[in-house]
């Protein structure tokens, strides 16, 4: 069984409803515009970010098309200083290669629980999102409820937060 695969079969267990869409593979948010369709929901960037020390990582889940302001953005995660966390780290951490990076992530994050959640104000305001199974040949369309159940079948708390934008 595929990471997809399994990442579905995750989702009905736990009475998340869904629409899978497969697309070439994506790696960067211009890819996404380009190759995928025009989907429901909103599209997400997501950012794994570790801190200074590299004991803290966070997953900052925010609309595709937002650019992030680093150097703000660790006074809203409690953190002095952040930067992007490594392959390594996102394959140890969460179970996935770069291009793959998605809030559903978490769902190999479900024993250690080392991987702290932070959604976008402005996001969470929408009703469904877009976000990859584990993989970037395909894109799930999920409701806020549905994304609630799964990050509570996880053992995971997202906090919303405003994610600072460069001026």
């Amino acid at each position: 069984m595929t990471d997809a695969e399994h990442m579905c079969r995750f989702l009905e267990e736990n009475d998340v409803s869904y629409q899978r869409f497969d697309h070439p593979p994506v790696y960067t948010v211009e890819d996404v515009h380009r190759l995928t369709p025009d989907l429901p929901g909103a599209k997400t960037k997501n950012l794994f970010l570790k801190d200074n020390k590299g004991k803290r990582h966070f997953l900052v889940v925010m609309p595709a098309d937002n650019r992030v302001d680093l150097k703000a953005l660790p006074a809203h995660l409690d953190a002095k200083r952040v930067s992007f966390a490594s392959a390594q780290r996102l394959k140890k951490h969460l179970g996935i290669e770069p291009g793959s990076v998605s809030l559903l992530a978490v769902f190999n994050d479900r024993e250690q629980h080392q991987v702290e959640v932070f959604i976008d104000s402005g996001l969470w305001a929408e009703d469904a999102f877009q976000f990859h199974p584990l993989v970037n040949i395909a894109t799930l369309v999920i409701p806020k409820e549905g994304i609630e159940r799964f990050l509570s079948a996880t053992g995971h708390d997202a906090r919303i937060v405003e994610v600072p934008s460069p001026d």
